[in-house]
């Protein structure tokens, strides 16, 4: 399940700037990139357990 979480992340940071900066409030960019940027960290993060093919295929 957590291999799946970094496109999960990279997806939900898409969606919060599609929808967060489509509102006009009076700090939403800001509020709106912070969390994108938070997502993106948390995608870097979960790439560790993305699958490696070349160890797969050494042993």
């Amino acid at each position: 399940m957590k291999r799946y979480l970094t496109a999960f992340f990279i997806a939900l940071s898409g969606v919060i700037l599609f929808i967060g900066l489509r509102i006009n409030f009076v700090w939403n960019g800001i509020v709106s990139w912070g969390l994108a940027l938070i997502c993106l960290i948390f995608a870097a993060y979960f790439t560790k357990y993305i699958p490696n093919e070349k160890d797969n295929k050494k042993s």
